[in-house]
């Protein structure tokens, strides 16, 4: 029986650095990707519209649009294709600013390309998979609190019957709070159910994230009516909204 064959995922790389472009077209070229390298963002949204890409690899700092301003810009419009940011500047804020503007991951030049191509295996992964780990939840289902609902196998989230846009990574998150509702979860146990890889050192993008949900489900970013702190340890996800 004849099978047909499974084409090849698309990357599209924005890079003002010529030899960067050439280094990783060929690399993941060579790893099964078919990438396309722009030098600046004026193909974007043509190639959005059209041969739309898996993944996007985006400059932080480049002229014309940056990084950033793309990010921000796709995650407004409820856009979310996955996003990996690369930088020459590898200070903390960079990183969690480029994580709140809705990126999934960041990674810091110079790089390995073995280090780029795990950490795009596994944003894809997360991307079909977005929480495997995180049982007992399953597609179909939905989890109810407060005016919201998590619908699982759209990945949306409801308040009031108005969808409410998602990260991935936001969806990943929520879903594992959802899945383990009055738990108290460390960081560390967080970042092992979204985003299935062990929490590396003076990682703090679970904090980042946590701080994203609750711009989008509490009265203001410093209620924690549903997404309590754990002093010292993590957060534990309060369904009713209660003491826990």
């Amino acid at each position: 029986m004849n099978t047909a064959a499974i084409p090849p995922k698309k990357i599209l790389l924005i890079d003002d650095d010529p030899r960067l472009r050439e280094l990783v077209q060929r690399y993941l070229n060579e790893q099964g990707f078919t990438v396309e390298a722009f030098a600046d963002a004026s193909k974007l949204e043509g190639r959005l519209q059209r041969n739309r890409p898996q993944l996007l690899l985006l400059d932080l700092m480049m002229p014309g649009e940056d990084g950033l301003s793309i990010c921000r810009r796709l995650r407004a419009v409820g856009d979310n294709i996955p996003i990996i940011m690369l930088t020459a500047r590898g200070d903390d804020i960079d990183r969690i600013i480029g994580l709140e503007m809705g990126a999934d991951d960041y990674l810091p030049k110079p790089f390995n390309p073995r280090e780029l191509l795990a950490r795009i295996n596994a944003v894809l992964r997360r991307h079909k998979e977005p929480s495997a780990l995180a049982a007992p939840l399953t597609e179909g289902e939905h989890f109810d609190f407060g005016p919201f609902r998590l619908e699982i196998s759209n990945r949306k989230l409801m308040r009031n019957n108005e969808p409410i846009p998602l990260t991935n990574a936001e969806f990943a998150l929520l879903r594992v709070f959802a899945s383990h509702p009055r738990q108290p979860l460390s960081r560390e146990r967080l970042m092992e159910l979204a985003r299935g890889r062990e929490h590396e050192a003076f990682d703090r993008s679970i904090d980042v994230q946590v701080s994203r949900l609750r711009k989008l489900i509490e009265n203001s970013a410093s209620e924690q009516r549903y997404l309590q702190t754990v002093w010292g340890f993590g957060y534990v996800f309060v369904p009713d909204g209660g003491e826990r």
